[in-house]
């Protein structure tokens, strides 16, 4: 083989090496382009489920609270008309006992 073929042959070789690191490198900044984007996406998506996560919770808890409310005062309401029930016996009872003692001291 002559010089100028070996040489020839040199400078090709050399050409398709650019070419093919060229090619490497484009698809090595295409693919991170592709990653950035699907990360962005992928972020965004978490977000949003985050966000949707957290509205769920706090519904869920909302109505947990109503729920504990409206038992509490269910069980209040009871309370009270036990008191109340028992506030009006003894109030029988407690003038009984107001007229005995007037009584007392009327006679005394």
């Amino acid at each position: 083989m002559a010089k100028d073929d070996i040489l020839s042959e040199i400078k090709q070789a050399e050409a398709n090496a650019r070419d093919v690191v060229g090619s490497a490198i484009k698809e090595k900044n295409d693919r991170i382009s592709k990653a950035r984007v699907e990360a962005r996406e992928i972020v965004k998506q978490a977000e949003v489920d985050a966000h949707k996560s957290a509205q769920s919770t706090l519904r869920s808890a909302e109505n947990e609270l109503a729920s504990q409310k409206q038992q509490t005062i269910e069980q209040g309401k009871k309370e009270a008309e036990t008191i109340a029930k028992n506030a009006k016996a003894k109030v029988d009872q407690a003038v009984e006992n107001l007229i005995k003692e007037f009584e007392r001291a009327i006679h005394a």
